[in-house]
């Protein structure tokens, strides 16, 4: 039987109740995150549990653990499911109380923490993926990592609904970032992304690509740019724990470039490789 973690406790996924008046089911009133698991080993953990305490703060939720703490628990979990390649997923919400809108008072927070599998996307990152752009309609406090995705859900219907593989936020004529990722774009050799702040969710797989960045020498700033910018690029790709680097081959039904993925888009695929196989031996990272 598979192990969860409940409020700091191993149980079988079967013993795991929550109360149906938890405030993560009647208000999404919670935070998670999505650690991916390479050869048996969480990657970029430190990262991800620290935007996970910091959205619990930014929402005022009391989180009992600290981050080393967590790590311990979760590479735990990771070795009790005897997971090699998968994700951890965590969340943490307000807890149960009876229904209203003002913080209850004595509600406590309810953890959860699972592992599923999880696969690298290679025909995406070989292939590419075709999107479409969207109307950006959700809050203005996108850097919380919250529960409440129901704006992406939606969006992420209406591309397949299109044919298209992802959607794409646009806010006020400015891309923002995809359904569940990022968004870079190069032109002449530089390449641009959205700057972190509230518009987008700072990304663990785009930050750690702003460094790789650096250290490859690919000149990389963070700019916003246009729908109409987005159309003319040489080269656009997403990014994400899970869709690592993703090419993005047409957009709105417009090849991007020659309609092929791009050479800095795959400097960008062999980095984060390379990363991954240095922080997880075990990994099999193959293109």
């Amino acid at each position: 039987m598979e192990s969860v973690i409940m409020n700091g406790e191993l149980r079988n996924r079967d013993q795991c109740l929550i109360s149906f008046e938890d405030r993560g089911y009647q208000f999404g009133d919670g935070v998670y995150e999505v650690i991916r698991v390479y050869g048996g080993r969480p990657f970029l953990m430190e990262e991800h549990l620290h935007r996970f305490k910091r959205s619990a703060d930014e929402l005022k939720i009391r989180l009992a653990w600290d981050e080393q703490e967590l790590a311990l628990m979760f590479n735990e979990l990771v070795a009790v499911n005897e997971v090699m390649d998968g994700k951890i997923y965590v969340q943490l919400t307000r807890g149960a109380a009876k229904r209203d809108h003002l913080f209850p008072g004595q509600a406590e927070p309810v953890l959860i923490a699972y592992t599923d599998p999880a696969s690298r996307p290679l025909d995406k990152m070989n292939k590419g993926i075709r999107v479409m752009t969207v109307d950006d309609i959700r809050w203005l406090r996108v850097d919380i990592k919250s529960l409440n995705l129901l704006p992406n859900v939606l969006v992420r219907q209406q591309a397949h609904d299109a044919g298209a593989d992802d959607a794409i936020f646009v806010r006020n004529g400015i891309v923002t970032e995809g359904s569940s990722s990022n968004v870079f774009g190069v032109k002449d050799g530089i390449c641009y992304t959205h700057p972190a702040g509230n518009l987008i969710l700072n990304g663990i797989t785009r930050q750690k690509l702003l460094q790789l960045a650096e250290a490859h020498g690919i000149a990389c700033v963070e700019q916003a740019f246009t729908r109409d910018q987005l159309l003319e690029m040489d080269e656009v790709f997403i990014s994400g724990t899970i869709s690592e680097v993703t090419p993005v081959i047409a957009v709105d039904g417009q090849p991007i470039g020659n309609g092929k993925p791009g050479a800095i888009t795959a400097k960008f695929q062999e980095a984060l490789a390379e990363a991954v196989r240095s922080a997880c031996p075990s990994a099999d990272i193959r293109m």
